[in-house]
């Protein structure tokens, strides 16, 4: 279904979007490093939090884009443009909720994750989360928006709305943290901004007709409990795992937290190098969402099979490659972030084993996931994840930070285990074909 051709359209402004995040990521957290350890690491306990709604919203937005998929595939796009529709009246609701539940609790919430940290730090925490909050309905609607973009197979929209999103993001941080001198106020406000931007900018163009996915007469929309229902099929399972991995990933912080300011500022950097190297894989993973859709959706298999082990390969190299550049943009990135010469070289260190062993087992533990979700094996993903988290990535590394005297090392020695064994059981389950024995949509077989 998909010619080599059809694959660099898709993946290809994919990959490009999700490298430019990483960057302009990593630029921010350099501008806001500027502001001092307190805020850099308010910003990063604040973003764990935030991205745990974000991943739950993007789960949803995963449901609706798989079935959209399916149903595009099987020929049916009145029932895709119904599925879409129903996507966003869905993921608007619940971001509504985090928003006006966070707002209230906000403090609350704080302390209990994270009440071992300087008091520097938790006021600046409060600071940027109370503005960021505000921005969750938006960035529900550019989620689940992009998600049905890229569902038809139109990733480049939503990269080009992106990158002029993270671009207004890091000139908004310039002028509020060096020139207004707002620190992570500053850097919240910007963030705010460019969500709200590429909600707007990205609704419009889904109201344009002669789109696959079209919306329009939003006043006349009322929700449909059986297409939802289909969505939370998908979605709630990817939600579970989502905010599992984000939950462990906030209980990793909070391990952290207990080494000292020093302690987090490294992991703060490593963190988001690490995510860079990860870029292009997910980026396949996630062009791999609308091929194994479609393809389940017309009802071959086969050539779902062979898409699954063919974007895994090229996920391998895509970190390959990005592991060996990482090793040359630490150094220059820690120097910009005002590193001690100490915590610089314990940076390079770790990034160094990351890029060691990183590329041998990442893709085979998650890019076949992604796949293996669109063809609706949601639960099976779930299982594992949660598994592999908690006794491996958030269990280990406690014991070896806590205990082993690791450090921070600790916790990269807990992600390579827990990336083995899912490496392990995905394989397996790829291998015996079971992810293939589900119906998403109703009419696939008929």
């Amino acid at each position: 279904m998909f010619s080599n051709r059809d694959l660099r359209k898709l993946l290809i402004p994919l990959i490009i979007e999700q490298i430019l995040m990483s960057l302009m990521g990593t630029a921010d957290t350099m501008m806001v490093s500027n502001v001092g350890k307190a805020a850099l690491s308010a910003v990063s306990l604040v973003d764990s939090i935030n991205v745990l709604v974000i991943y739950l919203l993007s789960a949803m937005a995963t449901g609706g884009a798989i079935l959209c998929s399916q149903y595009i595939g099987h020929k049916e796009n009145g029932r895709a443009n119904q599925a879409g529709r129903q996507l966003m009246l869905a993921v608007t609701a619940v971001s509504l909720v985090f928003t006006v539940l966070f707002i209230f609790v906000r403090e609350p919430l704080l302390r209990l994750i994270y009440g071992t940290v300087d008091e520097e730090v938790m006021s600046n925490s409060l600071l940027y989360f109370t503005i960021t909050v505000l921005s969750y309905p938006f960035v529900a609607l550019n989620n689940g928006s992009a998600a049905l973009f890229r569902a038809a197979g139109n990733s480049r929209l939503p990269m080009r709305i992106s990158v002029i999103s993270n671009i207004m993001n890091i000139i908004g941080n310039a002028l509020l943290i060096f020139v207004f001198h707002m620190g992570v106020a500053g850097a919240a406000i910007a963030t705010a901004v460019s969500r709200i931007f590429a909600a707007v900018a990205i609704l419009i163009y889904q109201h344009k007709p002669g789109q696959v996915i079209t919306f329009d007469a939003y006043r006349s929309l009322r929700p449909d409990w059986g297409v939802i229902r289909r969505i939370l099929y998908i979605g709630i399972p990817t939600g579970i795992e989502n905010c599992t991995f984000q939950l462990g990933k906030l209980l990793v912080q909070s391990t952290v937290s207990t080494l000292g300011t020093d302690a987090m500022a490294v992991q703060a950097i490593v963190a988001q190098i690490e995510l860079f190297t990860s870029m292009p894989g997910m980026a396949i993973g996630i062009g791999l969402v609308t091929v194994v859709g479609q393809c389940v959706g017309a009802g071959r298999n086969d050539e779902a099979r062979h898409y699954v082990k063919k974007l895994t390969f090229l996920s391998f190299l895509s970190v390959l490659s990005f592991s060996v550049l990482s090793l040359f943009i630490t150094k220059p990135i820690t120097g910009l972030a005002g590193l001690s010469a100490q915590n610089a070289a314990e940076t390079f260190r770790i990034i160094l084993i990351i890029a060691c062993i990183k590329p041998f087992i990442w893709s085979l533990g998650f890019t076949p996931a992604y796949g293996m979700r669109a063809a609706g094996d949601v639960t099976y993903s779930m299982a594992i994840s949660t598994a592999t988290m908690w006794i491996l990535r958030v269990g280990l590394c406690w014991y070896l930070c806590r205990y082993a005297g690791f450090g921070v090392l600790g916790v990269w020695v807990a992600m390579f285990s827990d990336w083995t064994a899912r490496a392990v059981l995905f394989t397996i389950r790829y291998i015996n074909g079971k992810w293939l024995q589900h119906d998403v949509i109703e009419s696939k077989n008929t």
